[in-house]
């Protein structure tokens, strides 16, 4: 049954294509919610692989978002980083801040546990990087660093970002964030860690994570990889074959290469951590502002099918995106 209400929301209608679509919306129930959104943020890497259409046919289940709309490669309505404002259900939650893992929306029915409300810390804008924030602390938890690491994180994007921030954290480590765009150093600096282009990177490192999403930052991390060190794949690259220098050294500095995927709890912390837990845990940490630093801009809801297709174009040194709804 519908409400009769009207709710928009962005949709890819083909493959380097989108636009913004009308639905009613369904009846709340007692065990659902009524949100408005406040913004929402762009996954850039992601979303634009889905949004060129790049989801390869053995992905589509594994990469379903929840409240996604519509199948692979489209039409589909996708997204996960949702601020909103409770208009309707329980009484503990009419009024509240929540954020949900929805796409982009204006109005949208969840169950009551698909939100979870943000501290009074966390601005709305910051709010939308939960999902950003849960994928950082899932590879750190895969990476398993240890104190006094010297650790580089290849790829300033927005994920590359918050893992250098956290990591950067952890006493006596030293973060070295590594991108080909050398306005990242400013943003490296205010996140606590040294910044160098690729080819001044420093070697030999005890940890290293790769976020950059290109094949050319896989070289690099491995490059960069200590005698017996990890390197952590973060990048997801679509259908797009990658070549993995494999060769002259990898095998004598008995390098370790592993991947981490937010979908699973990391396998260290499974047993006690579930996935709510994990984004509660992601909130709390977005209460320092200096993760404002990690927003780079906002349109309106309304220019969203140009917004995406620009994003999903050449780079722009734009991190986390926001979507304002009015």
């Amino acid at each position: 049954m519908t409400s009769g209400m009207r709710s928009r929301a962005y949709w890819v209608v083909r493959p380097g294509a989108g636009e913004i679509r009308e639905a009613l919306l369904p009846v709340p129930d007692a065990g659902s919610v009524l949100v408005r959104t406040l913004c929402s943020g762009i996954s850039r890497g992601t979303e634009s692989l889905v949004f060129q259409g790049r989801v390869p046919a053995s992905q589509y289940a594994t990469m379903r978002c929840p409240f996604q709309d519509g199948n692979f490669p489209a039409p589909v309505k996708y997204g996960y980083g949702s601020v909103g404002r409770v208009e309707s259900g329980p009484a503990q939650l009419v009024g509240k801040r929540i954020f949900c893992l929805y796409p982009h929306q204006d109005l949208y029915v969840v169950p009551v546990d698909a939100v979870i409300s943000l501290p009074d810390a966390v601005s709305d804008g910051r709010g939308v990087l939960a999902a950003n924030m849960e994928t950082a602390i899932n590879g750190l938890w895969d990476a398993a660093p240890r104190l006094g690491d010297r650790i580089a994180v290849v790829g300033a994007g927005t994920v590359g970002c918050l893992v250098a921030a956290l990591a950067a954290r952890l006493p006596g480590v030293r973060v070295e964030l590594i991108d080909i765009d050398p306005r990242r150093a400013t943003i490296a600096a205010r996140l606590g860690c040294n910044f160098a282009e690729p080819e001044q990177a420093t070697e030999n490192a005890d940890l290293v994570i790769h976020t950059s999403g290109h094949p050319d930052g896989l070289a690099t991390a491995l490059r960069l990889a200590g005698f017996e060190a990890t390197v952590l794949e973060m990048s997801w690259y679509g259908d797009r074959p990658v070549a993995a220098p494999l060769g002259e050294s990898f095998h004598a500095r008995r390098l370790i290469l592993r991947s981490s995927q937010v979908g699973a709890v990391a396998t260290a912390q499974r047993a006690r951590w579930s996935h709510r837990r994990r984004l509660t845990l992601a909130l709390e940490l977005l209460a320092d502002p200096v993760f404002d630093t990690l927003l780079s801009g906002s349109s309106p809801f309304e220019e969203l099918p140009a917004t995406v297709a620009r994003l999903a174009g050449t780079p722009d040194g734009t991190l986390c995106h926001i979507i304002t709804y009015h």
